[in-house]
């Protein structure tokens, strides 16, 4: 098998196995925990890590669109209050400039700092890439630097563990245990926000995730477990253009305004920023998500020492001391261009204004601290007494799908889920941390027990918000959701059902939604007021239950509606026996029609030609009469009177069995999606009558 084939086995695997399925979603959490300090570490001398540093020095790959390399930020500093600052626009605005006066990247420059722990022959090879600015999806901000810790056995010489850094110190880094002496570190740059991938196999300038045939994968980090349609899936964020997924970046704004158009950037163009074929200008305004954008190709390649190759770069490799006199990197808070929750933007404003200095942060002394694969940490923690074990941790997981119509159904009236076309964007509202997807995905460490709220957007579909709750000892995955679904809807399909339970006849605790065909799409705590957006194209049950266990339902057909609310809600038998009359009639309706039209056409609109009623019509008059003993049902306990409401219950129990037999009749005359449509109504009519008989409220 040619490389090129086994890049597209790997691409076409995870996008079916991730993407192409009914995508579930698991959300959880972790307490507080907090694991033993690692050992003291200390700087080696300037000759031994000039040589680690020369012997490490990582290969890095950039896209053909990115526009701001590693560089040197020296050439922007300045004096400001008695201290030296790196200013966003002066290093944006310089750089732009040299950019565009020059024919290679201005300064190309790879940092290096070497620490060695006290307590083990283990030291730490961080490679520090700086680039003046970060333009993603989820965020964008002034100054960006990324890391690459090569851990390296003192005694034997020996690579133990490369650790390259991810979008932000919430989503699981991409890791590879054990390389070996034949591996040199390979990072590949993702476009615009800088986030490193590895590409360490044979297969140059593409991010692996899984192995195949005799060629290993580009990580090392464990996959998802205890959820079936994602599971064996490697947890990391690697490219998610490199394996085929579509991904939309965004223009960052600064006093109402398009950055490139602030009087303070003047030689910074539209044309400096991410090309516009991968860009969108507003999530709000595309109806439908963008399938036009371009895959991953490489572009620029940087070296240590290569010179004289065609579209290979030759980098400095300078220690970081020479920089420890830069006291802050600054910028005021940029933006977002399209729409975001009304907490979303101050709330993430560490994603949109700049970045800490290397040298302040925790990982700076201790590179173990930016471990996040718990079996990484073990297994170093097995070989060195200066690195402490994993503690208990648990993950976010959220994988997204689209719901569209499903052919099997009733024009506009059912449901499928589908692949979501482009990557999206998941916030945790007490958690402010934006999250992108990957290949639908999306995964954050360590959040906290307590409540959360998550809030999905992406480019052309309609936001999804729902409650979550960690229980202080939870150290496992936590469900939210339908058994883990989190499908989004395009937004020129989109209904909102505005649920307001405040009006409600008792204190409501769980909103769930099920569509005739999806099955239960939605479930999550009913918050003080509450919002879904539901597919036009279809027909719905909105559960709620209240506090006290307590069920109640109601059928919503959106069809052409913009909006649909759901207010002076109730549970109990009056609700239920209400909802079993609805769908009863609407389905005896749409059966009747198909025996009007048959029977006119056949005979004049006098009936069949030998004068009895055929199977369609006998159907269509089997659910009028659930709908009757439902409707009797409803009043009888609405007036209070439980035991004549349960004898209707039971005439409707009896009605049902003969919709069952009414509908094996007519099989085969009946359109297929009406036929299946009854079906699926006559399972969940069947349920609902079964909690209305059991429900002690009336």
């Amino acid at each position: 098998m040619s490389p090129e084939q086994l890049i597209a086995l790997d691409r076409r695997e995870f996008l079916t196995g991730v993407v192409g399925t009914a995508a579930a979603t698991s959300l959880s959490g972790c307490s507080a925990f907090s694991r033993d300090d690692d050992g003291q570490t200390n700087a080696i001398d300037d000759e031994r890590a000039r040589e680690l540093a020369e012997e490490y020095a990582p290969t890095l790959v950039f896209d053909d669109h990115e526009q701001w390399f590693p560089t040197d930020p020296r050439p922007y500093e300045r004096e400001q209050e008695g201290a030296t600052v790196v200013d966003g626009f002066d290093a944006l605005d310089g750089y732009t400039e040299r950019s565009t006066d020059g024919e290679a990247p201005p300064d190309p420059t790879v940092f290096y700092h070497v620490m060695e722990y006290e307590k083990s022959p283990l030291a730490v090879v961080q490679f520090w890439y700086y680039s003046v600015f970060d333009q993603f999806t989820t965020n964008f901000h002034w100054h960006d630097w990324e890391v690459l810790h090569v851990f390296v056995d003192t005694d034997t010489e020996a690579a133990q563990l490369f650790v390259a850094s991810s979008h932000s110190g919430r989503v699981p880094n991409n890791e590879f245990l054990d390389p070996g002496p034949d591996l040199a570190p390979r990072v590949l740059s993702e476009l615009g926000s800088h986030s490193s991938a590895l590409s360490l196999n044979d297969i140059q300038n593409h991010f692996q995730r899984f192995a195949f045939e005799d060629t290993f994968a580009d990580i090392t980090n464990s996959a998802i477990e205890g959820l079936e349609d994602i599971a064996n899936i490697p947890i990391a964020y690697g490219l998610p253009r490199d394996e085929g997924s579509r991904l939309p970046y965004t223009v960052p704004e600064l006093d109402g305004q398009p950055l490139y158009e602030h009087d303070r950037l003047p030689s910074v163009e539209a044309t400096d920023l991410i090309a516009d074929q991968l860009t969108i200008r507003s999530f709000a305004d595309l109806t439908s998500p963008p399938g036009d954008l371009p895959e991953r190709s490489t572009g620029l390649v940087f070296e240590p020492g290569a010179d004289d190759v065609e579209g290979s770069v030759a980098y400095d490799l300078v220690s970081t001391t020479e920089l420890e006199h830069i006291e802050e990197f600054t910028g005021p808070q940029l933006s977002f261009e399209f729409a975001v929750p009304d907490y979303a933007e101050d709330a993430i404003a560490s994603h949109i204004t700049t970045v800490g200095v290397p040298w302040d942060q925790a990982r700076y002394t201790d590179p173990a601290a930016d471990i996040t694969e718990p079996n990484h940490r073990a297994a170093l923690s097995d070989r060195y007494d200066a690195i402490a074990e994993p503690s208990p941790s648990n993950m976010v997981l959220a994988s997204l799908s689209e719901l569209v119509s499903d052919g099997d159904a009733p024009e506009g009236e059912g449901l499928t889920t589908g692949d979501l076309s482009v990557e999206a964007v998941a916030l945790l509202e007490s958690e402010p941390m934006a999250i992108p997807t990957f290949g639908g995905l999306a995964v954050a460490r360590d959040v906290p027990a307590g409540d959360h709220r998550l809030t999905v957007n992406g480019a052309g579909v309609a936001p999804h918000s729902e409650s979550i709750s960690v229980d202080e000892d939870e150290t496992g995955p936590t469900a939210a959701g339908v058994e883990g679904q989190i499908p989004l809807v395009a937004r020129e399909n989109a209904v909102k059902l505005d649920v307001d339970p405040s009006t409600a006849d008792s204190e409501l605790s769980t909103l769930a939604i099920e569509d005739d065909f999806a099955g239960r799409i939605y479930e999550a705590p009913l918050t003080e007021k509450d919002g879904v957006y539901l597919h036009r194209g279809g027909a719905f049950t909105s559960e709620v239950r209240d506090t006290e266990g307590a069920i109640g339902a109601y059928r919503v057909n959106p069809d052409e509606e913009s909006r649909v609310r759901l207010d002076e809600l109730k549970t109990g038998k009056g609700s239920l026996a209400n909802y079993l009359a609805d769908v009863a009639t609407e389905t005896g309706a749409a059966i009747g029609a198909i025996a009007d039209e048959r029977e006119g056409r056949d005979s004049g609109g006098g009936g069949s030609a030998d004068g009895k009623e055929n199977a369609v019509r006998g159907l269509a008059r089997a659910l009028e009469a659930v709908a009757e003993a439902a409707r009797r049902a409803a009043e009888r306990a609405e007036a209070g009177n439980g035991k004549r409401a349960d004898e209707s219950l039971d005439a409707v129990r009896t009605r049902l069995e003969r919709v069952e037999t009414r509908l094996r009749e007519a099989s085969g005359d009946l359109p297929g999606s009406l036929e299946r449509a009854t079906d699926n109504r006559l399972e969940q009519l069947d349920r609902r009558s079964e909690q209305a008989k059991a429900s002690e409220k009336l």
